[in-house]
């Protein structure tokens, strides 16, 4: 078990680290210029959940990750921020390396798969006949400047499992995660936004890996 928990946090480590690395290189190669476009904005990424908690089950069917829906303020590459209650802007020189639902689609792909505790999971493109759907929305993903304080990330995500083919909804979650940023750089900004989703990543896993075996066949 000891094993285990030193293995898990040293890809936990190593992910960050890699995070870092692809940051600061998608950073450097966005910088370059486009005919007629004024410097290129920098490109960011998030990283999936590599660690979960130990009792989780071994489950034995099938998984289809649809993409998340979101408003049109949050379905796009741009990175979100809101100076205040009523009002939504986005970073002028910087965008996700993916519109936010597919990115995140294929986060929480990576973090079932990381789990090591299902059969199969994958994205509705790639063909996977599934025994569950995981249907989402995407409510919140943005930086808070409501304060005079360094912005604060928040994700808020509404998710459904639906058991195929009668697409029967058996159970419905939303998941939040905020942190405040530990600096008001673009970098910080970034990181904040993948510990923030990170927290998200890993209660959809684990909630959607427990929850079938929790209600009974029809």
């Amino acid at each position: 078990m000891m094993m285990g928990r030193m293995t898990a946090q040293i890809a936990t480590i190593a992910g960050r680290s890699a995070l870092v690395g692809l940051l600061l290189l998608l950073g450097g190669c966005a910088g370059s210029l486009l005919p007629g476009s004024g410097p290129a904005p920098n490109l960011y990424t998030l990283t999936p959940k590599s660690t979960f908690r130990d009792d989780l089950p071994k489950v034995d069917w099938q998984l289809v990750v649809e993409e998340p829906l979101a408003a049109g303020g949050l379905d796009n590459v741009k990175i979100a921020l809101r100076p205040n209650q009523t009002e939504f802007k986005y970073f002028a020189d910087a965008r996700w390396t993916d519109r936010a639902p597919r990115m995140i689609q294929m986060l929480i792909v990576e973090s079932f798969e990381n789990s090591g505790r299902i059969v199969a999971v994958g994205r509705q493109s790639v063909g996977l006949r599934s025994d569950y759907n995981l249907r989402s929305d995407l409510r919140e993903f943005q930086a808070e400047y409501f304060d005079d304080d360094n912005p604060v990330i928040r994700v808020r995500l509404n998710v459904k499992m639906i058991r195929q083919p009668r697409q029967e909804i058996i159970a419905s979650e939303t998941f939040e995660g905020s942190v405040r940023s530990e600096g008001r750089d673009m970098q910080s900004i970034v990181l904040a936004f993948d510990d923030a989703l990170g927290t998200v990543l890993r209660r959809v896993v684990e909630w959607g890996l427990l929850t079938p075996g929790k209600v009974a066949p029809r």
